[in-house]
């Protein structure tokens, strides 16, 4: 296991500005979105919007993971995504959502999510969750991955890959017709061949127009998760693993989510619709 100190918050700089030009999502300025009263399933060109803020978030997310190095800021990675949606055309989703400050979040070793970008130093041997969503042309894509800083032991390492291939394995259990409970039902029995923790307090969503519509994807077997998925649904899955329990405590900040007992954590995420078949992933680069 790995044996870093625990993190603490750093400074944030203040809010990066968005061209006047870039559409904005309703929210921002706002204390709350206005709850979300529309389909949860799509038409095609809805859908086919999605395609693109996927495409574009998951870039960004791709460009700020090169950054990932020994020495750089979380706020440096913040930056680089924030430029790359605002070049493209598209507003950074987080800025500005229930006052979130920054353009992603990066969520670093005990942090499960939310986590603020600031002058936190990625130390050799972190592993780094960057969370990317991208609101253009009307509605959101969003995703998120674990990246290895450096030279990580090999529990980090092993919980990162194991994580993925849960997202992987809840992919491939979509299908119309299903309860949504089948997702965390297979997140689930894959994480405890391993002993990890199933963070439940935290979720998949609904996304579209909205970028949390209402809809929940829990990562475990919930019985109360009965919605049928059908074509044309679009959401988030998103499973966070750990270490030891999935309990959490939350920072002052009121965003930073750490694990109870600050063993470390895991995520990854993407957007998909049902399709007849399975499932399309939207959030490809």
């Amino acid at each position: 296991m790995s044996g870093q100190s625990l993190l603490v918050p750093g400074e944030i700089t203040p809010v990066r500005s968005v061209p006047g030009n870039i559409r904005r999502p309703e929210y921002v300025g706002k204390p709350a979105p206005t709850p979300y009263t529309g389909p949860e399933i799509q038409d095609s060109d809805t859908v086919e919007r999605m395609r693109i803020a996927g495409r574009i978030a998951a870039q960004a997310m791709e460009e700020a993971a090169k950054h990932i190095a020994p020495g750089v800021t979380t706020d440096e990675l913040d930056r680089v995504a924030h430029e790359f949606m605002i070049d493209h055309g598209a507003y950074p989703s987080t800025l500005g959502y229930r006052g979130f400050p920054k353009s992603l979040c990066s969520s670093l070793n005990e942090v499960i999510c939310h986590g603020i970008p600031d002058s936190t130093v990625l130390r050799d041997g972190d592993i780094v969750n960057l969370d990317v969503t991208a609101y253009i042309n009307g509605v959101h894509g969003d995703n998120n991955a674990t990246y290895l800083c450096g030279d990580v032991d090999e529990e980090s390492r092993l919980l990162v890959e194991r994580t993925r291939e849960s997202l992987n394995r809840a992919i491939k259990a979509v299908r119309p017709g299903r309860q949504i409970n089948v997702i965390g039902r297979v997140i689930e029995s894959y994480a405890k061949r391993f002993g990890y923790g199933v963070v439940r307090d935290f979720t998949g969503h609904g996304i579209n127009s909205s970028f949390h519509s209402g809809l929940i994807v829990p990562h475990y077997d919930s019985p109360q998760a009965t919605t049928v998925m059908q074509t044309g649904m679009t959401f988030t899955i998103e499973p966070m693993l750990t270490l030891g329990t999935h309990e959490y405590d939350l920072w002052e900040d009121g965003w930073t989510v750490v694990t109870k007992d600050r063993r470390r954590t895991a995520q990854f995420e993407h957007t998909l619709v049902v399709t007849e078949n399975g499932a399309e992933i939207l959030t490809l680069p």
